[in-house]
């Protein structure tokens, strides 16, 4: 009578040393990312203020020289070379050739059709008006949306836009909004941009909202950007 087969049998592995070697490609993953990330750091931060440095002159383009200000306790002050140190909504003013006050270049964020927009936009407190826009940020559906940054009458009605104040110098007299394209019939009113409805109303939002807190604080405190 022959002797039973004996099947061989496989080994189960270790779960310990598995653990043990994904734990170990994990802390190598996010050590080769952390490296990454500062290693590329300054660069992005250097192409991030480069490109807010181009923004401020486009939307104001009468000036030759800017200066970061940080808004806290009422007023304006120039941003100090340790900005980390200083806490509070900064803006930017521009100067002309003969170091005089032409305007302030504000941000201002909200939410578009495809996500957050951001821009930069220019505000002359002595003509009262808003002197041009740039998106510093935007998602916006390609051919449509990101017609904001190209559309012709939409950039023509935001430079030059109304922001008169009221007798009280409290808000604006008229609040800025959107109209549908071709209907603009008022200084205050933004173009819209035909199959970009939304993305231009929220533009029109953004600077509705931003100038109705801004433009009675800049207008009043004009002083303290005065060389």
């Amino acid at each position: 009578m022959s002797e039973p087969t004996t099947i061989p049998t496989t080994t189960a592995p270790n779960s310990f040393i598995m653990l043990r070697a994904m734990v170990g490609i994990g802390i190598i993953c996010a050590l080769l990312i952390v490296l990454t990330y500062e290693g590329t750091k300054p660069r992005i931060q250097m192409l991030r203020a480069e490109a807010l440095e181009q923004a401020i002159f486009e939307v104001l383009p009468a000036i030759t020289q800017s200066a970061a200000f940080i808004y806290k306790d009422g007023s304006f002050a120039p941003l100090g070379e340790d900005s980390k140190a200083d806490k509070g909504p900064v803006v930017y003013a521009g100067y002309d050739a003969n170091d005089q006050f032409v305007g302030v270049a504000i941000e201002g964020s909200g939410q578009g059709y495809a996500g957050t927009i951001k821009i930069l936009y220019g505000y002359d407190p002595e003509a009262q008006q808003v002197t041009g826009f740039y998106v510093l940020e935007s998602k916006e559906t390609p051919g449509l949306g990101d017609k904001i940054e190209s559309d012709e009458d939409f950039l023509a009605s935001v430079a030059g836009l109304d922001v008169q104040l009221n007798a009280a110098q409290t808000g604006l007299e008229h609040t800025v909004v959107t109209t549908k394209d071709g209907e603009r019939e008022h200084p205050w009113q933004v173009e819209g941009i035909s199959g970009a409805t939304i993305t231009s109303r929220a533009i029109g939002d953004i600077l509705a909202s931003s100038m109705s807190h801004w433009a009675p604080i800049i207008y009043q405190r004009q002083n303290d950007f005065q060389r």
